[in-house]
């Protein structure tokens, strides 16, 4: 089986490396520099363990890649992988991906099988049917998570996969290797499923942080009402209501504006899914909020923020939340000192952010710290000797990261989500 994996950012780069383990892999990008970077064994950004899976496939002649379009001409397997990008407002650029697809599909041989794991809206396959008929389109939605990407690919629960009668057999040898049980349906149905499971995550994380701010009024703690919600055999421990920050990064707001803009355009009425990111913006100043009368009537400022990666295992500062929070500092006149473990210089995109060398850099003569990024690490530096180091010893932590080892210390003011 000759597969082609088109689109080699995060998605794309982990997909391909993935699979040269069980067969041979031509990676397809039209972007030199990132493709030059692949060939050299090195990922477009930080994944664990990818860059070391790249040099194995390499190494080993099943994984190779290409910016030319050619290069997939005899793919019996044509994988679609771009990470899709989003705007300021969650919504999805498809002229984006089109234009690139546009490039590879009309040169593929009748029969190709053209699986699209990039998040695209419902009705994508039935619409690219439609222009190129001789080609067999399907859709398996991606399911990694940064950080973690490795193992979700490699030990998946289950893999939906929308595909008609033809494609079948072929994607059944292609993820054979994989392990997981094949969950079939049509090509829209498996669309849609990627734009509701992530809506209703979205939802979960909006509707537990309600809940926090209720909390935080009524003298509850939210962590312990959420213990009591995962404890109800219908929801269940694994669900996803922990209180905390917004969700950011836009790969759940996409699909909750997708299908907000899907409603309005079928004229529906929707009601529930467009308040999830109504919801979920209000939150995002949660940390600013905190800060203010912490902040008040102090001459100058200063506010050490820790972590500034989308999410943990990262360096993407794509739609992160930290970054959002360093600029709404900047703009209201505070002095703002920035530390992230992966991140020592950042892109023309991002050159207002001040970096510091250290945690400790950061946090010296801060009036308060906010946690952003949970990097494992920041549980484990030696908080009573920074807070002592503070002008104030004030830790804002909306996901409760070093609750254990900053509370306590006598002096120090902990603030987090759901608790008064």
């Amino acid at each position: 089986m000759k597969l082609t994996v088109l689109g080699l950012w995060h998605l794309g780069s982990v997909t391909a490396a993935c699979v040269a383990r069980h067969r041979r892999v031509t990676g397809l990008d039209f972007d030199e520099a990132v493709v030059a970077g692949l060939r050299a064994g090195r990922a477009p950004l930080h994944e664990p363990g990818l860059e070391a899976l790249l040099a194995a496939g390499l190494a080993g002649g099943n994984l190779a890649f290409s910016t030319d379009a050619g290069s997939a001409a005899s793919a019996d397997v044509l994988w679609v992988c771009y990470d899709t990008p989003v705007d300021a407002d969650d919504r999805s650029d498809l002229d984006w991906v089109h234009t690139r697809l546009a490039r590879v599909l009309p040169g593929l041989r009748p029969g190709t099988v053209v699986l699209i794991s990039s998040q695209l809206p419902v009705g994508t396959c039935a619409q690219l049917a439609k222009k190129y008929p001789a080609l067999h389109f399907a859709c398996s939605p991606e399911n990694l998570r940064l950080g973690k990407a490795i193992e979700a690919f490699e030990k998946p629960a289950r893999i939906i996969v929308g595909a008609s009668a033809p494609a079948r057999p072929v994607l059944e040898q292609l993820l054979a290797p994989l392990g997981a049980p094949l969950v079939w349906m049509r090509p829209e149905s498996a669309e849609m499923v990627k734009h509701a499971l992530n809506s209703f995550l979205a939802l979960s994380v909006a509707y537990i942080n309600e809940i926090a701010a209720l909390s935080e009024n009524v003298g509850a703690d939210a962590q312990e009402v959420a213990a009591g919600l995962k404890s109800e055999p219908r929801i269940g421990p694994r669900a996803y209501l922990s209180p905390g920050g917004p969700f950011a990064g836009g790969t759940l707001a996409r699909d909750v504006v997708t299908l907000t803009r899907l409603g309005e355009a079928k004229h529906l009425p929707l009601a529930l899914i467009p308040a999830i990111k109504e919801s979920n913006d209000r939150h995002r100043d949660w940390a600013f909020r905190k800060l203010q009368p912490v902040l008040a009537g102090v001459k100058l400022p200063v506010v050490a923020v820790l972590g500034l990666a989308y999410t943990p295992n990262t360096s993407t500062l794509r739609r992160s939340s930290a970054v959002e929070l360093c600029r709404q500092l900047l703009a209201a006149g505070v002095t703002v000192r920035a530390f992230d473990p992966l991140i020592r210089t950042t892109d023309a995109d991002h050159r207002d952010l001040p970096l510091a060398a250290s945690a400790a850099d950061a946090l010296r003569g801060a009036h308060a710290a906010v946690i952003c990024t949970e990097w494992p690490e920041f549980r484990d530096l030696p908080w009573p000797a920074l807070l002592g180091a503070m002008a104030r010893p004030v830790v804002v932590d909306a996901n409760r990261l070093v609750e254990k080892a900053v509370a306590p210390v006598a002096g120090a003011v902990y603030l987090t989500v759901g608790r008064p």
